[in-house]
């Protein structure tokens, strides 16, 4: 099948799930459930991509595996945050800002879904591609491995720190959130050079890099970093913004003082 004509049924795939997504929102007031569904939309468009592609059978084997357990568990994670706790502060605010439009609320949905093929382009190099090499496959597993194992870790990290009451208020510095203030959202970005790797010999290959410059884009400047720190600092004050100040904001690295310069990295 054409891959673009595949990426496209990606997209006319996506758009009903996140017009049911939206409804759902509607009755239960949580727009988070838009997380849920873009994770879990991807994860599908890997193994749809794979099953579908014109490569040879390890990447997209790999493709399958990794693209779809990556999708699973990312979904079944921001599943548990949704399904039990309240809308998450970020859209608690974007609702606030709308002053609870629908149409502009069915319109963020809708956009969600022009992104899952979009992410996918990464997926659509790996399932061309018909000269992967034992060394290329390996390395590729292994930043899966160690990028989707650190996030998985960064998850459980910062759930186990909400969940206590005494750290109501305060800033998560245990495990690896003491050497980044979003470990998770590294992990993830970091988790896109996978496809890259698998990629390599594809006639796509060149594709493959909008993966981990899309998620930087994204996570740096669009939809994560700046709005979970703006919903810290009005949950969190002065704690926040001293951790701010001591730990890097994507990179880790190793916490700095109080009085030294606030770090961006």
């Amino acid at each position: 099948m054409n891959p673009w004509l595949t990426l496209f049924a990606v997209w006319l795939l996506a758009v009903p799930m996140m017009a049911l997504g939206w409804r759902w929102q509607q009755r239960h007031g949580n727009a988070g459930i838009v997380d849920v569904l873009w994770a879990a939309g991807l994860g599908g468009a890997a193994v749809l991509l794979a099953l579908l592609g014109s490569g040879a059978l390890l990447p997209r084997a790999a493709l399958a595996v990794l693209g779809g357990l990556w999708g699973i568990r990312l979904a079944r994670h921001l599943w548990r945050r949704v399904g039990h706790e309240a809308e998450d502060g970020r859209y608690q605010a974007l609702r606030a800002h709308w002053q609870g439009n629908q149409a502009k609320l069915f319109g963020f949905f809708q956009f969600q879904a022009l992104l899952i093929p979009l992410f996918a382009l990464s997926f659509l190099a790996v399932a061309a591609n018909a000269a992967l090499t034992p060394g290329w496959f390996a390395l590729g597993t292994a930043i899966w491995l160690i990028a989707v194992t650190g996030e998985a870790v960064a998850d459980a990290q910062l759930a186990r720190f909400r969940a206590a009451p005494m750290n109501q208020g305060r800033a998560c510095r245990a495990g690896m959130w003491r050497y980044s203030r979003h470990p998770n959202y590294f992990c993830e970005w970091l988790h896109w050079f996978a496809y890259l790797a698998l990629a390599v010999g594809s006639p796509y290959a060149w594709l493959a890099w909008s993966g981990p410059v899309l998620m930087y884009l994204f996570l740096r400047y669009l939809s994560g970093i700046p709005f979970t720190e703006a919903q810290a600092l009005r949950t969190r004050g002065d704690d926040y913004r001293e951790y701010q100040r001591c730990t890097p904001m994507l990179f880790p690295w190793f916490p700095r003082n109080a009085h030294e310069p606030r770090i961006e990295g």
